[in-house]
């Protein structure tokens, strides 16, 4: 008969994020995830096969932490806007858990339209949010999207990292001034196209 699970997997994930948010995600190993949980690692591996099993399921805890922040950005006005600050808030509130999440090296590189599909579950629903609205082609609306991801992810790195410190305000200011030129710009495109 098995040992009982002196720990639930919802304990060890959470005492795991714990780490994380600590000390980052290289941080998790049985030793810390067992101190943290004041026992040996045995308990630890009672519930989980290995290590690998822990930090997937730390990933997927992170995942969905991410999620409701997108959420809630998404029910702003405007909601593309409200998700690109929520991908901010989130890499200044949890910003070892955005490193995890968003700032680790990839096996192989890929195109800006692969990596954002890859790297965030969201994709479809923030696409949404500035195709819809704003009436763009589904071609344009990617293309916003990518631009606007590039430099809000610049901006959430750099704070993540704690690189630069910016307000709500300069955030904000900064993220809707990228977004006008670049608009401006697609829509200035066509009508110059159709003189």
């Amino acid at each position: 008969m098995p040992p009982k699970a002196k720990f639930t997997r919802d304990d060890i994930i959470l005492a795991a994020l714990q780490i994380v948010r600590e000390q980052g995600s290289k941080a998790v190993t049985s030793r810390n995830l067992a101190k943290k949980l004041g026992s040996s690692a045995c308990p630890v591996f009672t519930v989980f096969k290995n290590m690998e099993e822990v930090n997937d399921e730390v990933r997927k805890s992170a995942k969905d932490l991410y999620k409701g922040y997108v959420r809630e950005g998404l029910k702003q006005e405007p909601a593309f806007k409200g998700a690109g600050l929520a991908y901010i808030r989130f890499a200044i509130t949890e910003p070892k858990l955005f490193q995890l999440l968003f700032m680790q090296e990839q096996a192989e590189p890929t195109d800006i339209e692969n990596t954002l599909q890859l790297i965030d579950e969201n994709y479809e629903d923030i696409l949404r949010s500035v195709q819809e609205p704003y009436g763009l082609p589904i071609e344009e609306a990617k293309k916003l999207y990518q631009h606007l991801w590039i430099y809000t992810h610049g901006i959430a790195a750099l704070c993540a990292t704690k690189v630069c410190s910016f307000s709500d305000t300069e955030i904000q200011t900064m993220i809707t001034e990228v977004f006008l030129s670049i608009y401006t710009k697609m829509k200035g495109s066509k009508l110059n196209d159709s003189d």
